[in-house]
């Protein structure tokens, strides 16, 4: 599978490129933008997969998190999808929250969806083996995201065991089977049989059994989506019930923005390096 080059600006040291390929998973064109650390110019380096929130490209987190300083210093490599196939041959809507844009990290089951939004199996699959075998990373990989990403980081390392060293989120929707989020998308996606739902429903997938994956959460309690889309409560009572040691942590006076994002980017980096590398 061949990757094609779009752009590529110097950034600490290290190289901040966007590439497009053809995927199988989607049947179409991707994009996806990647930081490599100076470090990757002498050898293979650790990766974290960043997945955005809704209305988001691969260039939100890129341009806005402030991330790539950190992950110079620490030899990280940053990878960011897109959040949905894109183009005039896939279905979309005209609502911010259904079709391109937002497509919540679910194989889609239910048409005219299914042709394309296969993202679960993109991010889980299909784009770690394209990164590994064109790029200079490793094996080791970490996975991260915000609110529709954040829901897709936690379930993918939830379902994914043993693939990723740690996983972190930002304002995850935690439990999209109880928000009208969730409740619209994987009506949509999935249909209306709710026990479909809860293979991508963070809350229910960790209040099954213990996890020992390294987990960090971080959300705003000003957040303007807070309680109702993201439902964080329920993944405080998932954890204490299966007793998985997750660190969930309501930070006051911050909102959904990437001004949040920004402000504890470096402690999440930070976190997944001590696993990336230990």
């Amino acid at each position: 599978m061949t990757l094609i080059q779009l752009s590529e600006h110097k950034l600490f040291a290290g190289r901040q490129i966007k590439y497009q390929h053809h995927s199988d998973s989607v049947k179409g064109v991707m994009h996806f933008s990647v930081y490599l650390p100076p470090a990757a110019e002498k050898q293979k380096v650790p990766v974290l997969y960043w997945l955005s929130g809704l209305t988001c490209t691969d260039e939100n987190f890129s341009v806005k998190a402030g991330a790539q300083r950190v992950a110079a210093e620490l030899g990280i490599a940053l990878v960011i999808p897109d959040t949905s196939p894109r183009g005039e041959h896939v279905a979309d809507d005209a609502a911010y929250d259904l079709g391109q844009g937002a497509g919540f990290y679910v194989n889609a089951t239910q048409e005219p969806w299914a042709a394309h939004y296969q993202m679960y199996h993109y991010i889980s699959s299909e784009l770690p083996a394209l990164v590994e075998a064109h790029l200079p990373v490793s094996a080791a990989k970490a996975i991260s995201g915000h609110s529709m990403g954040g829901h897709g980081a936690l379930v993918i390392a939830l379902r994914e065991a043993g693939a990723y060293r740690s996983v972190s989120a930002f304002s995850p929707i935690c439990q999209p089977s109880e928000c009208d989020w969730g409740k619209k998308a994987f009506t949509a996606y999935l249909g209306k049989e709710q026990s479909q739902w809860l293979q991508y429903d963070a809350s229910f997938l960790l209040a099954q059994k213990q996890n020992s994956l390294p987990m960090l959460i971080d959300q705003g309690e000003a957040d303007q989506f807070y309680p109702s889309q993201l439902r964080t409560e329920s993944l405080i009572e998932a954890n204490q019930r299966s007793q998985s040691g997750a660190q969930i942590r309501l930070q006051a006076g911050y909102d959904h923005s990437y001004f949040f994002i920004s402000s504890f980017i470096e402690e999440h980096l930070r976190f997944h390096a001590r696993h990336l590398k230990g």
